[in-house]
């Protein structure tokens, strides 16, 4: 029987009659089988659910965060007091590194090392919560634990990767598998299975302020990014149990989150079946069907006035059955009791517990609210147990796959050790290296030369401080931008200015939010410009905060924006610095897309950063400089204002017709980014004319570098589909690949087309590879491409 068979089986059958099928050797010695490592997983479920209570089961539903108050004294555990308050266990903890519960934290999501324990404080606290649960709980579950973990562990002196959006924009998949499995190693090292990443949503709004988390607007690049994520969190391939060093990951948030009505979070999604079914399903199903991911979190929005928690078809039908997912499902934060609170489709906490379950949500985050209802609701027959039976099975199946019962124990040494310490530092300089984007560069002014580069004005709210963006937390340590250049330059002249201020504050866990004072940041201003006077050279960085750009998740606590320009007197500045006369270099800090038309225009170059992480400061020095030649792409195509929103490259035929005084065309396309070198890339070379439905179509293609220097590029493959039964994009990115190549070297680069890969949902809503021309393209950005007929039959 496999895996999901089992566990399928268990909320129909006995569970007694199960596990004694499965090993009747082991019972009939007498002994708890599902203390038996050899045993098979799901006899070992089996036989400790037909041991529990209703109570016990409940438990295993439900997690802790700010009910960490009720276990802790101080910081420490307290078994005595985790025995009074959870006299049944505890499921499932949330966020073991952070300090909610304790006196004077009502809320863990900020950047101070206040809100956060220390690596020893982490590990003493989990280990003696382990020990407690394993010794001193009736059964001895242990608990599962999980930590947030979007572009490196949430945790203190644990290594801060460039954000999400930087490391699509490196288009480099083995990385991105290299910096989540530095990633899954820092968070098991202090006990932790279970890890709320990768973020696999499409997106299409920037004004959206989650976008930065994402890894842009394409289902293709979503979906192999979030392969290569989930292979660095857990490892590659199907597997029962979880492998030494590594974590279950959790695909984020199904579905339909990235494009939320008027940019608002948790706003509804206006999205049809077919629109889910082409672009915002397909990472999530990638994923599901070439790796053993762990878990899938729902989101908060609702689809055709279904909330994803309650909705029986997204998570039931379509994640489950069609899929075949078999890993659990946890709620986002607040998910299931909002079904009542904020959806209006529940009654009360009690209805809500129950939808969610009928949709198959096993585990009720951050503090179980709503499941805490349903031991009356059972006892009563409102609720049947084999809801909570399935619930319990699924979440006791994920604790015996991540070896739980047999080591459930963080490494105090271990974390000490491996965390931040040198292979993962130079890792996050390498991606930050990777992620940097050069969007203009006019007469070559980048890269500077220390030798004529003269004095250097280096201005801006950005150019002394390193931003990490959302969920992030406080590294070992972090370099900024001024930092890195002296580094490099130790004898070049730079002189700086603060220019402006973006906001009154930079504590990103502040509810309100207040940009600075106008008139000062005129002074600010006018003091830059003196300073810039006196220079040869200008480099300028600016963009966003932690603040500017971030998750809205409650209506005191706003993210996103109507206007995706730089906000604030930033445009004032860029302005005055311009009007000098002086080269002047625009370093982009920032999580949301650069819609900066007034700098485009007026820089000389524009280098978009991102939140390049804790080693930001190094890689962009390195790139001003010359010491590295940047090759990322843009991972969204970057709109000229908001009333071209949603922009995306692979829009329908029918679409962006024009407007009446002004542009159709984005600021800047989806795929582009320059080099200070020059590469030619050959028409692409299909391996025949026509190729079956059923066979994969094959493409070569030639990349030459034409320039002076090393340097990377990003071959991508796109196709466009005519002639078929309903409308398709103009432009579908299938395939890409970054290369490095020295000067005059030249490499083919070879993509292979599965057939599924080129499948389309027909009028009947079937997946089929129809017959037709079909037009594949290849180019360095889907606004620069060659492209050659090839025919399906």
């Amino acid at each position: 029987m496999t895996r999901r068979g089992a566990i399928g089986l268990l909320a129909k059958s006995s569970l007694t009659a199960l596990a004694i099928a499965q090993a009747p050797a082991a019972l009939a010695q007498g002994g708890a089988l599902y203390r038996d490592a050899r045993a098979p997983i799901t006899a070992r479920v089996a036989d400790l659910m037909a041991r529990m209570t209703l109570a016990e089961k409940i438990a295993q539903i439900r997690t802790a965060w700010a009910d960490k108050a009720d276990m802790i004294d101080g910081l420490a555990f307290d078994a005595a007091k985790a025995s009074a308050a959870f006299p049944e266990g505890i499921g499932h903890v949330t966020r073991p590194s952070d300090k909610r519960g304790v006196p004077g934290i009502s809320g863990a999501a900020g950047g101070t090392a206040a809100r956060w324990r220390t690596p020893e404080q982490t590990v003493e606290f989990i280990n003696a919560l382990q020990r407690w649960a394993v010794e001193d709980t009736r059964l001895g579950i242990p608990v599962l634990l999980h930590e947030e973990s979007l572009h490196g562990y949430m945790a203190t002196e644990a290594t801060m990767f460039p954000q999400a959006i930087a490391l699509a924009g490196s288009f480099d998949t083995d990385l991105m598998r290299r910096v989540q499995s530095v990633t899954a190693r820092e968070v098991r090292a202090r006990g932790v299975p279970l890890v709320l990443s990768p973020v696999v949503d499409i997106v299409r709004d920037p004004r959206w302020g989650r976008i930065e988390e994402t890894w842009g607007e394409d289902p293709y690049l979503c979906a192999e990014m979030g392969v290569a994520a989930v292979e660095g969190l857990q490892g590659p391939g199907k597997f029962d149990k979880l492998r030494e060093g590594k974590v279950f990951a959790t695909l984020k948030h199904m579905t339909g989150h990235g494009q939320p009505e008027a940019g608002n979070n948790v706003s509804p999604a206006q999205l049809s079946e077919r629109e889910l079914r082409e672009n915002f399903f397909p990472p999530f199903r990638e994923v599901v069907r070439r790796t053993s991911i762990g878990a899938v979190m729902p989101s908060y929005n609702e689809i055709d006035g279904i909330p994803s928690h309650a909705n029986t078809w997204l998570l039931g039908q379509v994640l489950r059955r069609e899929w075949g997912f078999d890993g659990v499902i946890v709620s986002d934060y607040g998910g299931v009791n909002e079904l009542a609170t904020l959806h209006h489709v529940a009654t009360d906490l009690e209805d809500a517990a129950h939808q969610a379950l009928l949709a198959g949500v096993d585990s009720e985050l951050p503090d179980g609210m709503a499941y805490a209802t349903l031991q009356d609701a059972v006892e009563a027959g409102r609720i049947p147990v084999e809801l909570v039976d399935t619930a319990c099975a699924r979440m006791l199946a994920i604790k015996f796959r991540a070896g739980l019962f047999e080591n459930p124990y963080g490494d105090a040494a271990l974390a000490q050790r491996i965390t931040g310490n040198a292979e993962a530092r130079a890792l996050a300089l390498e991606a930050a290296r990777k992620g940097l984007c050069l969007l203009t560069n006019r007469d070559n002014t980048l890269p500077l030369r220390p030798a004529t580069m003269g004095r250097v004005a280096v201005i801006g709210p950005n150019h002394a401080i390193a931003r990490l963006g959302g969920y992030s937390s406080v590294p070992k340590q972090t370099v900024s931008l001024i930092e890195g250049l002296r580094a490099i330059a130790p004898d070049a002249d730079f002189v700086t200015a603060q220019g402006v201020f973006i906001t009154t504050s930079e504590d990103r866990s502040q509810d309100i939010i207040e940009l600075a004072d106008r008139a000062e940041n005129l002074r600010l201003i006018a003091e830059a410009v003196e300073v810039a006077k006196g220079a040869d050279t200008i480099i300028l960085a600016i963009g966003d905060t932690e603040q500017t750009s971030r998750e809205g998740f409650a209506k005191n606590h706003l993210g996103d924006r109507t206007e995706i320009d730089i906000v604030g007197e930033q445009n004032e500045l860029v302005d005055a610095l311009a009007a000098l006369g002086k080269p002047l270099v625009v370093c982009a800090i920032n999580g949301r897309p650069p819609s900066w038309p007034n700098v485009a225009e007026k820089a000389d170059a524009l280098l978009e950063c991102w939140y390049a992480g804790q080693e930001g400061g190094t890689a962009i020095a390195e790139a001003l400089l010359g010491r590295i030649n940047p090759g990322a792409k843009l991972p969204v195509s970057v709109a000229r204002n908001e009333g071209q929103v949603p922009l995306y490259y692979n829009h329908k035929p029918s679409a962006l017709r024009g407007y009446l005084f002004d542009e159709a065309t984005p600021l800047f396309p989806f795929g582009h980014g320059l080099s200070y070198t020059t590469f030619a890339i050959s028409e692409p070379r299909p391996a025949k004319r026509r190729f079956r439905a059923d066979e994969p179509l094959v493409v070569e293609v030639d990349v030459r570098n034409t320039g002076e220097q090393a340097g990377d590029e990003v071959v991508q493959l796109y196709i466009t589909r005519t002639n078929a039964s309903v409308t398709q994009p103009v432009l579908e990115l299938k395939g890409f690949e970054r290369v490095t190549l020295a000067p005059g070297e030249a490499r083919t680069v070879r993509f292979e087309i599965e057939p599924r890969r080129l499948a389309i949902w027909n009028r009947a809503m079937e997946e089929v590879n129809e017959p037709g021309p079909v037009t594949v393209s290849v180019g360095n950005s889907s606004a620069s491409l060659r492209a050659v007929e090839v025919e399906i039959v």
